[in-house]
């Protein structure tokens, strides 16, 4: 077995709907991390790449599910990505167009006025909020579920003297904040990440904050006490994430000293499935220069032997 103790650790959270088998979805995962990397900093991806115990992936979608989903849906999708460094201006444009944005302020509407949703909501988005319903609530223990093995993970890691970054995807951000929040508020233990990354997270609507672990304390009890740093991103044109600055809305965290600092970012995301712009897909965010530069930062600090400093190549805007 290889000897763990010390290397830093990236576990990825994925977010909702059925994910394929869970070496499939890791192995696709770490292609779109290392393609990325490796346009950043080819040392970082090459390291990484000789130490695959040093990404893993929290599995909580199957338990939730009770299905996966076919890999070979995605991989056309992930060759293309991998093969195309910047997103074309079709991309762009489609990512900037007015239907898009039209449909982010209704949607924002909804979640700043509940009894709109109906209205607004359809099919698929009612499916999305029935899930988070059934996450939020913990119906029959499914939230609880969810969080057991990034939780393992993570309590794991600090046992063994290793750094974590935890990157959460969509709902899995929300797993990934919870989690964090229990394991310091709830179950005392001294185990949490040095940098939390968000990706097209919903952690700044209101819907969500009235439900995340938390959401009924007060001052300080309100927000984990076990984060270094917090960097979000996301994707124009997104859905998901309403709210595209963290920021705002937690900067308390910062005024308290329970976060270093809390940083937004602006990016494009050019993952296409069948044709179709998809801009909050995992492996977009995964495989863009911007995420994959915060990365190979975080590491260089961790890892012993290499320098902590660098330029990053990026692909985003901070906000």
């Amino acid at each position: 077995m290889t000897d763990v103790a010390g290397l830093p650790l990236i576990v990825f959270v994925p977010g909702m709907k059925p994910k394929p088998p869970p070496e499939l979805h890791l192995d696709a995962l770490r292609r779109c991390l290392l393609e990325g990397l490796g346009r950043v900093d080819p040392d970082v991806a090459a390291d990484l790449t000789a130490n695959p115990d040093a990404f893993v992936r929290a599995s909580w979608t199957y338990g939730f599910y009770k299905r996966y989903r076919d890999i070979e849906i995605d991989l056309p999708g992930i060759d293309a990505l991998c093969a195309q460094a910047r997103p074309s201006a079709r991309d762009v444009e489609e990512a900037t167009a007015w239907k898009t944005r039209l449909t982010r302020w209704l949607y924002l509407a909804g979640d700043a006025l509940p009894f709109l949703v109906a209205s607004l909501a359809n099919d698929d988005m009612r499916v999305t909020l029935r899930d988070v319903r059934r996450y939020i609530h913990d119906e029959k223990g499914m939230g609880e579920a969810a969080r057991a093995d990034l939780r393992k993970k993570i309590v794991e890691a600090s046992e063994a003297g290793r750094p974590v970054l935890v990157i959460g995807h969509s709902l899995g951000s929300v797993i990934g904040w919870d989690t964090l929040w229990a394991l310091s508020r709830r179950d005392g233990l001294d185990a949490g990440c040095s940098l939390l990354m968000t990706l097209g997270s919903p952690l700044g609507n209101h819907i969500m904050q009235r439900g995340m672990m938390g959401h009924d304390r007060e001052g300080a009890e309100r927000y984990p006490d076990n984060m270094g740093d917090w960097v979000n991103v996301v994707a124009i044109g997104e859905l998901t994430a309403l709210d595209r600055c963290m920021r705002n809305d937690f900067r308390e965290m910062e005024t308290l000293g329970l976060v270093d600092s809390i940083e937004d970012y602006d990016v494009f995301n050019h993952y296409r499935e069948n044709g179709r712009l998809v801009v909050h897909s995992e492996y977009g965010y995964l495989v863009n220069t911007l995420t994959a530069g915060i990365i190979a930062d975080w590491w260089r600090h961790h890892r012993e032997g290499m320098h902590p400093t660098r330029e990053n190549v990026s692909d985003g805007d901070p906000r």
